[in-house]
């Protein structure tokens, strides 16, 4: 596989600087969608860089801090759970890429997208830019901007699981699974939970 096909196309088209971007924590029924956007020397080589789901906490950590050390630019975005209930995720997830995009340092020129869509209701990317499916598996900087964005909300749900202990947020990290609801059947929804995505779950 090689992740550095995607590049070099978008080089050879005269895109001198190419970033990639990718979010996670659309699922979820807490906490803030995430984003990054990951500029990368040329060819750089990272041992085991891949799409940050098929590799091991542990692997995304080491991945993380390499990224962020020999990156030729990276920045982390997120849209909270208030955003996402006043507008709705696709159009979250797109804010928080273009955020992401526009926290650079530098200004790319072109944009590898992870997906199959560039807009919502309210948000877009706006940055020249191509949607990649699969993308994270296929081009090194969007699999860059994958590790990043993940490990930065498992991160920040961690810590959201010292200030609201009783939903165990550092076992799920806010997503959808039996300990989750139960603990929301429980105690209810806390200020990070997203309202819009508890009232599909009642009408379900």
């Amino acid at each position: 596989m090689d992740l550095w096909e995607l590049e070099r196309a978008c080089w050879a088209q005269g895109h001198g600087l190419v970033c990639g971007c990718d979010e996670a924590g659309a699922g979820p029924l807490a906490g803030p969608v995430y984003a990054a956007a990951v500029i990368l020397p040329r060819e750089l080589n990272l041992p085991g860089l891949n799409d940050s789901k098929k590799l091991t906490p542990k692997k995304r950590d080491l991945l993380y801090d390499q990224i962020i050390a020999q990156a030729q630019a990276w920045a982390v975005a997120w849209v909270e759970p208030e955003e996402i209930d006043t507008t709705d995720i696709l159009s979250a997830r797109m804010n928080a890429m273009q955020r992401a995009i526009d926290g650079l340092n530098v200004k790319p020129d072109f944009a590898l997208i992870d997906g199959n869509r560039d807009h919502g209701k309210s948000g877009a990317i706006t940055t020249s830019h191509a949607t990649v499916v699969k993308g994270d598996s296929l081009s090194a900087s969007i699999a860059a901007a994958s590790i990043l964005a993940k490990v930065s909300r498992d991160r920040y749900m961690e810590e959201m699981a010292k200030e609201y202990p009783q939903y165990a947020f550092e076992r799920h990290k806010g997503y959808p699974t039996k300990l989750h609801y139960e603990r929301l059947d429980q105690y209810g929804p806390c200020p990070i939970h997203r309202k819009t995505f508890l009232k599909k779950r009642k009408k379900g």
